[in-house]
């Protein structure tokens, strides 16, 4: 089972990367596995300087100074490599998730900074995951972020709630393999069809309820198989819906626990893709830090405004 799994312990963490220069070796070997390559002329021939802290690399033939991280997550920082290292290893480690509050106190740095490392450490997660495309079997779920406020409306009309759609794959032996979670507008055709042509793949099977939204799958021709409705709890606690109703019970009870004040309509599709990003590496536990790493290699980087972005429904990789 995962949770019996070894993982990179807090003292083989140190061991890897207690300086700088360890942890911007581990960066070098990930953007250039098989040595540098100029970006510009694809040149190999290099030499290489110190800037502010940083080993700079400087193309031979064309005369392009870089260093590993710019184009990702880590362009422009002033923060130390082993402190995002440490921050990257937290989030992966941890078996709930780590809130920007938490990481101002390991890290010793601003509540600002913390926030916007672990927004851009989740920017990355979301656009690794953001081409998923689920196979097989699959639960489908509609699901809200947020709960009702005293004295405002119940039920799906209530302001401050995130609508999304979640949804996991299972082999013929009802085991789970992935889970995707999507924040849409509105439970309706048009919005579940865009999402099914973007999540679901060719000839899969699916389960679900009787959501009027859902018949969305019929236009697209997956005629799926619908619930049987039932009164109260009896309905989300179907065979058939195991597997969806267990990780969208454990993604609400890793937020409630953890994060006392998120802006679910702003940054739901980073905290959602943050919990299926985890879920989807469960089996992979010795190797998820490095995962997170070359994910935030492969990030493209992170503008203020794609940071504070107020869409929450943008899925396409940034640039």
């Amino acid at each position: 089972m995962s949770q019996f799994q070894k993982s990179l312990s807090l003292k083989q963490f140190l061991s890897k990367f207690a300086t700088e220069e360890a942890c911007q070796r581990e960066l070098e070997r990930i953007r250039w596995p098989d040595g540098f390559v100029c970006p510009r002329c694809e040149h190999r021939g290099h030499r290489c300087f110190p800037r502010g802290g940083r080993k700079m690399f400087e193309c031979s033939q064309c005369g392009h100074q870089t260093h590993p991280g710019v184009g990702t997550i880590f362009s422009d920082t002033k923060l130390p490599l082993t402190t995002w290292f440490i921050a990257i290893y937290l989030l992966t480690q941890s078996k709930t998730n780590v809130s920007a509050l938490e990481l101002t106190r390991h890290l010793d740095v601003c509540y600002r900074t913390a926030w916007r490392m672990k927004h851009k450490i989740m920017e990355a997660m979301a656009q690794q995951e953001s081409s998923r495309q689920l196979q097989g079997f699959i639960e489908i779920d509609d699901a809200y972020l947020g709960g009702e406020r005293n004295g405002g409306l119940r039920g799906r009309g209530s302001p401050g709630k995130q609508a999304f759609v979640i949804a996991v794959s299972t082999d013929n032996q009802g085991h789970p393999h992935h889970a995707v979670a999507d924040p849409v507008a509105r439970f309706d055709k048009a919005e579940v069809g865009l999402w099914a042509k973007r999540r679901l793949g060719a000839n899969v099977q699916v389960f679900c309820d009787g959501l009027g939204g859902f018949y969305a799958f019929d236009d697209l021709g997956i005629a799926p198989e619908r619930m049987p409705s039932a009164p109260g709890r009896k309905s989300a606690q179907h065979p058939r819906m195991k597997w969806v109703n267990t990780v969208l019970g454990n993604i609400k009870r890793a937020m409630d626990g953890r994060y006392h004040a998120i802006r679910q309509q702003k940054y739901a599709r980073r905290y959602l893709s943050e919990a299926t990003w985890r879920f989807n590496r469960r089996g992979k536990m010795p190797d998820i830090m490095r995962t997170l790493i070359v994910a935030s290699v492969a990030c493209s980087a992170i503008t203020e405004s794609v940071l504070r972005d107020t869409n929450p429904y943008v899925t396409e990789t940034r640039r």
